[in-house]
């Protein structure tokens, strides 16, 4: 069945399922999002838009409105613990080769868009997927409300914990890092923070990035145990104390951060998997290849993966055809991050005193283009290139 005569059925409602029925809706094809939560407001805090996103969001003709909800990133360094220079990533040469620039955004802000862009009508709250089956051409989803919906094809976007994805794989449950993450977004009127860092130390990693309306985006990793009931009930008093050696204006950033405003939870991903499409069924951003937020690619990705799934989907072939297609051209990109991030999140979270005098000896010491080399296998090329095996056709339509 081709695309333009089904109806597909998103499950999840985050960055992945939102960007693919704003796709779908331009290409003239019919999609209805269902979502577990009660309210869609994007939780969490800030994130990167890279330049790859960026390009992306160009080819969903949605970037010119994002940008005035973003800000502007020239750089992110990585710091020791004194505020010295490890890595200084040449992000300049990655925007002249896409032509885009790197942002960072609020979660809640790029939600707030993208569902402006969607009818109320396809938006359905409420509705966690539970499973799945198969009806000759049709797949029926279930919901934990004992309700069903029926269509021809399926995008399973409910992110790393997806029951459905278990489903279809029992093996892909989610795998913990070794390090709990706090995060907060508090106003940047006094401390007037300017650039992005990220600051490696014994006593965990920090990072900090400004916003628009002068906010200011922090979170903080710390090795641990899943789970661990006791760092769970960490607040700013315990995270001060932890990181008051770092330097300034890490202190300061949480001296001014309230308990209210902290979000906590482990970093997780799930393994590199063999497949994203099962005929007419298809893993999208995080259900497919959720990622330690190391490369600063999840959400990245997941927008990629809609821009590549709406070339496919304007081909004159069957959903499985341009489902298959999506695979070919996405799973070594996704898996070659996952495997990347994980590995820097260890190197970044050791604690050892003489791994990490040597490891900074060596980033310090390490010529340029050895440093971003991880980064230049990332950027550098342009995603909707890879295994392209159709002749290149416009964007879609974005009217």
């Amino acid at each position: 069945m081709r695309a333009a005569d089904s109806t597909f059925i998103i499950v999840g409602g985050g960055i992945a399922g939102l960007c693919a029925a704003i796709g779908l809706a331009k290409l003239g094809i019919e999609a209805q999002v269902y979502e577990s939560a009660a309210e869609l407001k994007g939780i969490g805090a800030g994130f990167g838009l890279a330049a790859n996103a960026m390009q992306a969001l160009a080819y969903l003709g949605l970037k010119d409105e994002i940008v005035p909800i973003g800000h502007y990133l020239a750089s992110y360094n990585v710091l020791d613990q004194k505020g010295n220079i490890l890595v200084e990533p040449d992000t300049r040469s990655i925007s002249r080769k896409y032509q885009q620039d790197n942002f960072a955004i609020h979660r809640a802000d790029l939600h707030q868009f993208l569902l402006s862009k969607i009818p109320t009508t396809q938006i359905h709250l409420g509705k966690r997927a539970v499973s799945f089956e198969r009806e000759g051409e049709e797949i029926r989803v279930y919901f934990a409300d004992g309700s069903h919906t029926n269509g021809h094809a399926l995008l399973i976007a409910d992110g790393v914990h997806s029951p459905l994805r278990q489903q279809l794989i029992p093996g892909s449950a989610p795998r913990y890092s070794g390090y709990t993450c706090w995060r907060a977004t508090i106003d940047n009127s006094s401390i007037q923070l300017n650039k992005g860092t990220e600051t490696w130390g014994a006593k965990g990693r920090f990072g900090m990035t400004p916003l628009v309306n002068n906010r200011i985006y922090w979170y903080a990793c710390i090795n641990t145990t899943a789970r661990n009931p006791i760092l769970k009930r960490w607040r700013t008093k315990e995270l001060l104390d932890n990181f008051k050696s770092y330097h300034a204006p890490i202190p300061t950033i949480l001296s001014e951060t309230k308990d209210s405003e902290l979000i906590t939870n482990d970093i997780i991903d799930i393994a590199p998997l063999d497949r994203l499409a099962f005929d007419n069924i298809l893993l999208l951003g995080d259900a497919g290849h959720a990622t330690t937020p190391n490369l600063g690619q999840g959400a990245c990705q997941a927008i990629e993966d809609v821009a590549v799934l709406m070339d496919e989907l304007q081909t004159d072939v069957s959903i499985n055809v341009a489902f298959q297609r999506f695979e070919k051209r996405r799973l070594e990109r996704v898996n070659y991050i996952c495997n990347t991030s994980w590995r820097i999140g260890k190197i970044a979270q050791w604690e050892n005193p003489l791994l990490i005098g040597i490891r900074n000896f060596l980033m310090k010491t390490m010529p340029n283009r050895m440093k971003q080399q991880q980064l230049n296998k990332l950027l550098s090329v342009d995603f909707m290139q890879i295994n392209r095996n159709h002749a290149p056709g416009h964007k879609i339509n974005t009217k």
